[in-house]
């Protein structure tokens, strides 16, 4: 005996079943919980940007209608509450379906909401927000990073979790001060890690590696002030060679610029008429010895100052400005023309011809053009913060 399967039936049945599919980005709800009524105030709720490293590349969750998962934190040492919530569960119709086991992908510790600071090292402290660097040999510290780094996962987007035993770590945290009741209490509001590479022969180079301000108080300038005051301690060292980033994103490219731009405004090399000589090996020293930049930051501080000294309205000003940044910019186009002329010596006829038309002359200006005015679009928006703050 066979079985007729009607297409009609097929596709009812993936009707019903699609809806008991979800988001997980939007089933995910996040709260950083300071008093008790935050728990039911659905204003204080967030939700990841990702979550494809618990609910694979879909990020869908798969076997429940309306999906809520309820992952709670303390705001003070991050401790958590975590509730699974749905309207209806695909098994209770098919029996025979599979679902998506979401206690088995999320664990976390559940105790109670207390709030606490760490930090040996006080950089910075205001009335309302404190910077502590901290190390892994700090009571409880080891305990509440692994409860702060899983919201990585939920807003990196490449997110991993470090080796915290490595001793090259160094940890910043951001906290902000509350009251509650008459004592003073202290909400996690974001932090750094930064890895101590060695550099021959007595060096290091502190590379900033994970960076994240949590989604309630972003937008308030605490990433902008939480890498300036890391950059100003380690410049305080004599055995730091400079400081970098971490395969850095788009985001934290612009929040660099603007810090260093802030930074270099101090500098005398970096002064108005230093700036109309154009870019110098002393901007290069000053910037190094002073601030721990290297030479290729350093060069972007000087073309945003530069720009910020030009007047653009003026034809020839404009254009000797433009002209500066498209000879660096033309600097990976000059590589490509020497290894074609390496080429000519060893490829075939036809295979020269290939690399030739990847190389056409007017489609190389016009890629020009465009990464000049993409840049000069992103330095015009560092200056426009920089005229805010």
């Amino acid at each position: 005996m066979f079985l007729c399967v009607f297409p009609t039936a097929v596709n009812d049945m993936e009707k019903k079943l699609a809806e008991y599919k979800c988001d997980t980005n939007e089933a995910v709800c996040l709260k950083l919980v300071r008093f008790p009524e935050d728990i039911d105030d659905e204003s204080t709720t967030f939700h990841p940007e990702y979550s494809h490293q618990l609910f694979g590349d879909d990020e869908v969750a798969f076997g429940y209608k309306g999906l809520q998962i309820q992952l709670y934190y303390s705001a003070g040492n991050l401790s958590s509450l975590f509730k699974v919530k749905y309207t209806a569960r695909v098994t209770d119709t098919f029996d025979c379906v599979e679902v998506c086991h979401i206690i088995s992908l999320i664990v976390l510790t559940c105790t109670v909401f207390i709030s606490t600071i760490f930090g040996r090292l006080s950089l910075r402290e205001d009335l309302t927000y404190q910077i502590h660097k901290v190390d892994i040999s700090c009571p409880g510290f080891r305990e509440y990073h692994e409860r702060l780094q899983t919201f990585l996962m939920w807003f990196i987007e490449t997110a991993s979790f470090i080796d915290v035993d490595d001793d090259r770590w160094d940890f910043f945290l951001v906290f902000e001060k509350y009251n509650k009741d008459g004592e003073t209490l202290y909400a996690t509001v974001g932090y750094m890690t930064v890895y101590n590479y060695y550099v021959y022969p007595d060096k290091t180079r502190p590379r900033v590696s994970q960076m994240l301000v949590l989604p309630p108080f972003q937008g308030e300038g605490h990433g902008a002030q939480l890498l300036e005051t890391v950059h100003r301690y380690y410049c305080t060292s004599a055995k730091v060679q400079d400081i970098t980033a971490e395969d850095p994103s788009e985001n934290y490219v612009k929040l660099r610029d603007f810090v260093l731009v802030k930074l270099c405004l101090t500098l005398p090399s970096f002064s108005s008429e230093k700036l109309s000589q154009g870019f110098s090996e002393e901007m290069v020293s000053e910037a190094r010895e002073k601030l721990k930049i290297n030479k290729k930051h350093a060069r972007r501080v000087y073309e945003i100052l530069r720009l910020r000294n030009t007047d653009m309205s003026d034809e020839e000003k404009a254009k000797e400005f433009r002209l500066e940044v498209k000879k660096r910019l033309y600097g990976p186009y000059r590589k490509n023309q020497r290894e074609l002329t390496k080429m000519q010596k060893c490829l075939r006829p036809e295979e020269l011809a290939s690399q030739i038309s990847q190389m056409d002359t007017r489609l190389q200006h016009e890629e020009l053009e465009k990464s000049y005015q993409d840049v000069l679009a992103e330095y015009r928006r560092v200056l426009e913060r920089l005229a805010q703050a």
